[in-house]
């Protein structure tokens, strides 16, 4: 029988994936056959951890450490995924952080140009970079991890995370528009309230309860459930899909 999600013989790159959603995509996309590159910045216990566990179970995976936010970091990991791992097939722009929460009169220029280039211009570079390798070969995946708050705005003091993630959602679409010629994919997933280190950061008990008093499903995801809609959208599965975002919420945003 053909199974549609392997990935077998591929180079995948995932940026943040020492912990939450990137770390499950990483075991996911390796227990699907992918060779892994688990992108980090500062925890490199978590990075490793997520390499040895992948290592442990029989696949490939490296940890790469550099800073999304600076355009030459991102090409250095680029660089090393492809010496060590072979070119990349698929690209995961998971990385992105809210920083803090800010209300509109708060929020400061260097503030909000870290938001985006946090959460927006590293994808923008990535894709950039392994787009040409995708070309020439015409094939490639790229799913970008957006969020419900770029639909909806965002929870308290999210605003700038909020829009940088709606940013993500319209350059999705632009991208896919240009690539499909080549036979490249691009996409976005878009998680709503998950059990992650995120909310852990982010959001009070109080506010969970207030979030998943809003979702049909009644409870949060896991980022589990969020690394298989991700493995779908960059596989084989999914090969009739470019230029949409899948919503990956419970029920809380429906459209």
């Amino acid at each position: 029988m053909t199974n549609y999600l392997d990935m077998t013989g591929k180079t995948a790159l995932i940026s943040g994936a020492s912990s939450g959603i990137g770390a499950a995509t990483a075991a996911v996309f390796a227990n699907l056959g992918a060779r892994v590159a688990i992108g980090y910045l500062k925890n490199e216990t978590g990075a490793f951890a997520v390499r040895d566990g992948i290592l442990a179970a029989g696949g490939t995976a490296i940890a790469v450490k550099g800073d999304v936010r600076k355009a030459a970091d991102i090409r250095s990991v680029v660089e090393e995924t492809v010496a060590k791992l072979g070119p990349i097939d698929i690209l995961i722009n998971n990385a992105g952080w809210l920083v803090e929460r800010q209300k509109l009169a708060d929020i400061t220029e260097e503030r909000w140009d870290e938001i985006m280039d946090l959460n927006l211009t590293s994808a923008v570079l990535a894709t950039q970079l392994v787009a040409p390798s995708m070309i020439e070969r015409k094939s490639g995946a790229i799913v970008n991890l957006v969020s419900i708050a770029g639909r909806n705005g965002g929870g308290p003091g999210a605003l700038a995370y909020a829009t940088s993630k709606g940013a993500l959602i319209t350059f999705t679409k632009g991208a896919a528009r240009e690539l499909a010629p080549h036979g490249i994919r691009v996409n976005g997933a878009s998680p709503g309230v998950i059990d992650t280190p995120f909310h852990e950061v982010f959001s009070t008990p109080e506010m969970i309860k207030n979030f998943v008093s809003g979702i049909p499903m009644g409870r949060t995801g896991t980022s589990l459930e969020c690394a298989k809609a991700i493995a779908f959208l960059a596989s084989d599965a999914a090969s009739y899909i470019t230029g949409e975002t899948l919503e990956i919420n419970g029920g809380q945003l429906m459209l």
